[in-house]
């Protein structure tokens, strides 16, 4: 890809390499009141905002999880540490799964983890989740590389003028198809486990 393709990887692996988690240590120790909630995510995930206008967390959507049973309700109007734990899954969860299969997904894990005498708080499990998606990073950089050089090489005998575009989709539809097939096989264990399905 003649869009200086170097320049382009060099500025994906970049970013990749950037990508950190909100830390537990972080999270106020004390119950907030909602906005206070919204003020912190807002602050902790701003870096992960693809637009400045992007909203990360609104009162609405705070209501809305507790309301659909994705948020454990909060404590006379204020929110544990727990709660902001929670919050932080629900944000990356809700780009790629439904209300119903985040459900799904965390009610076994706030029924058993949430202000629980359990061995393991939801801070273990936080951290623990992070420690492993941490880990991830250097393998994704090198299976990006392979997806950008395999895409590189597509359409070769494309007119020389339509080539750029055509490997950027190339390129693009990888990304997607991987996406893709991981969302189906999330959805497939979901409803392995979901006993309403």
């Amino acid at each position: 890809m003649t869009i200086d393709s170097n320049d382009i990887l060099n500025s994906i692996l970049e970013s990749i390499s950037r990508i950190d988690y909100v830390h537990s240590g972080d999270i106020p120790n004390i119950n907030l009141y909602m906005d206070q909630v919204t003020t912190f995510m807002e602050s902790q995930l701003a870096s992960t905002k693809r637009y400045e206008s992007d909203k990360i967390l609104t009162k609405t959507m705070i209501n809305n999880y507790a309301k659909n049973n994705l948020l454990p309700p909060p404590d006379k109007k204020k929110y544990s540490k727990e709660h902001v734990l929670v919050l932080i899954f629900i944000y990356y969860f809700k780009n790629i799964l439904s209300i119903k299969d985040i459900e799904t997904l965390l009610k076994p894990i706030t029924e058993t983890y949430f202000h629980t005498d359990s061995k393991l708080s939801m801070t273990d499990i936080y951290e623990e989740i992070c420690s492993m998606e941490k880990a991830q990073i250097e393998p994704l950089q090198k299976e990006l590389k392979e997806t950008f050089e395999r895409a590189e090489n597509s359409f070769a005998g494309a007119p020389e003028a339509e080539k750029e575009k055509l490997q950027l989709f190339s390129f693009i539809c990888s990304l997607s198809f991987d996406v893709y097939v991981k969302k189906l096989l999330i959805e497939k264990l979901l409803d392995e486990v979901n006993p309403e399905k």
